[in-house]
C-alpha cells in the first residue's frame, strides 16, 4: 500500500548536524478474541454498568491460548512498515512488560520474524511508560547517526499476567500492540519527535508489580509462591493518585521545554490507563475533553501499546490532521513517566486496529 506525501522513508539524512527522529509510519493491531463486559460478568461479581462507571471500559481484546507478545508485535510491526514504505530498518525496539520469556529480548525475535535479521534489537521494560521511553531511546540512536531508521513496537499480553478471577484487575486490561516507524529527519519538519520529559521513583516499585519471577523472588518449581504473587497487582487509589500527578507534570515539563501552554496543543494522547484517569489529567492541564484522544472503552488498558494504539486509532478516524500538535504522557509502574510533543506528519491514514481481525503473519 503507498504511502502518503510525506510519508516515506527514503531517502534518509546522513550528516550528523540536525538530526531528528521523524515518524514515517503508523500501525495498530489487537487479537481478534473480544472479551465483553457482559462475558467478565457472568463469572466475576461485577456488571456492564459498573465497569463502565470505574472505567469507562466496554470491552477488551486477548490472545488465544498459544499466542504471545512477540506475535502482536510482528502484526503490528509488519502493518507499520507497509505504512512507511519500507522493509528494512536499522534497529527494531520492542517496549514491553510480558515478553515472550525473560531470556532473550523479544525484540530480536520480532526482527527475525520480519525479515529484519540482523538489524540492531532490544526490549524497554518502563510497564504502561514504556512507549514514551522507547520513542526516546529511537530518537536517541537516530540523533547519535546509529540508525537511519527505526521500528518502536509497544506489545503487551496482559492477559497472562493478570489473574483471570482478579475482578480489579481482569475489568482493566488488555492485549495488543502499536507500531511506529522513525526515519532520520531535520527537526523543523511534521513528524519530527521533539522534546521529551522523562522521570521514575523506585520508591513506589510495589504499587504496580508482579512479586515473584524474578531474581528477587525466583518462582523455581516447587518453591511455594501464590497465586497472588505469581500475577499483576496494583495498588488502584495510591496509582490513580500518582498517575493523575506524574503525567500532568510531566506533560507541563515537556511543553516549557518546547515554550508552548496547554492550548497550543490539539490532541492529548494520554496512557489509556482508564476514563476516570484520562479525564483527571486532560482537566488537571486546563484541556477541552475533547482535545484528550482515547480508545479506552473498545480496547481497555493495554499497557505500552495504548497509546500507539490509540494514535492508530485517531489517525484512522482522521482526527488527527498534518500540521496538529500532539502531545503524549504516560505513567507506569517503577515508578515510570515520560511525556513527548511532535507535529503531526502527513501518513497513510492506517486500518482502524480493531475492526479488522484475521490471521497474525508468520
Amino acid at each position: 500500500m503507498p504511502p502518503g506525501p510525506s510519508a516515506p522513508c527514503d531517502p534518509p539524512i546522513r550528516t550528523p548536524q540536525d538530526r531528528s527522529a521523524v515518524l514515517c509510519g503508523l500501525a495498530g493491531w489487537v487479537p481478534p478474541r473480544v472479551v465483553t463486559n457482559e462475558e467478565l460478568s457472568r463469572r466475576l461479581d461485577t456488571s456492564d454498568a459498573w465497569i463502565r462507571t470505574r472505567t469507562g471500559i466496554g470491552r477488551r481484546h486477548v490472545v488465544e491460548p498459544g499466542q504471545a507478545t512477540s506475535d502482536l508485535a510482528v502484526e503490528a510491526g509488519r502493518r507499520a512498515l507497509r505504512s512507511a514504505g519500507t522493509d528494512a530498518v536499522d534497529a527494531v525496539v520492542v517496549a514491553t512488560t510480558t515478553p515472550d520469556r525473560p531470556c532473550p529480548a523479544t525484540a530480536p525475535v520480532v526482527a527475525s520474524r520480519l525479515g529484519l535479521t540482523g538489524a540492531a534489537a532490544f526490549d524497554v521494560s518502563a510497564v504502561c511508560t514504556g512507549f514514551v521511553y522507547g520513542l526516546a531511546s529511537a530518537a536517541g540512536l537516530i540523533a547519535a547517526g546509529v540508525a537511519e531508521r527505526v521500528l518502536l513496537i509497544g506489545a503487551d499480553a496482559y492477559s497472562a499476567i493478570v489473574d483471570p478471577d482478579d475482578r480489579a484487575n481482569a475489568i482493566i486490561f488488555g492485549d495488543g500492540a502499536g507500531a511506529v516507524v522513525l526515519r532520520a529527519g531535520r527537526p523543523d519538519e511534521p513528524g519530527a519527535v521533539g522534546h521529551f520529559d522523562l522521570g521514575s521513583d523506585g520508591t513506589g516499585e510495589e504499587m504496580i508489580t508482579v512479586a515473584a519471577g524474578g531474581s528477587r523472588w525466583p518462582a523455581r518449581t516447587g518453591e511455594e509462591v501464590s497465586r497472588e504473587d505469581r500475577h499483576f497487582a496494583m495498588r488502584g487509589k495510591e496509582v490513580f493518585r500518582h498517575a493523575v500527578t506524574r503525567m500532568a507534570a510531566s506533560a507541563r515539563a515537556t511543553l516549557a521545554l518546547a515554550d508552548r501552554k496547554a492550548e497550543d496543543v490539539d490532541h492529548f494522547v494520554p496512557h489509556q490507563a482508564n476514563l476516570r484517569i484520562l479525564r483527571a489529567v486532560t482537566e488537571e492541564l486546563g484541556l477541552p475533553e475533547d482535545r484528550c484522544v482515547s480508545n479506552v472503552e473498545s480496547v481497555g488498558n493495554t499497557g505500552a501499546a495504548s497509546i500507539p494504539l490509540a494514535l492508530s486509532d485517531a489517525a484512522a478516524r482522521g482526527v488527527v490532521r498534518p500540521g496538529d500538535r500532539v502531545l503524549l504522557t504516560a505513567f507506569g509502574g517503577g515508578l515510570t513517566w515520560g511525556s513527548c510533543l511532535l507535529t503531526w506528519p502527513a501518513l497513510h491514514r492506517p486500518d482502524r486496529p480493531y475492526d479488522q481481525g484475521g490471521e497474525l503473519a508468520p
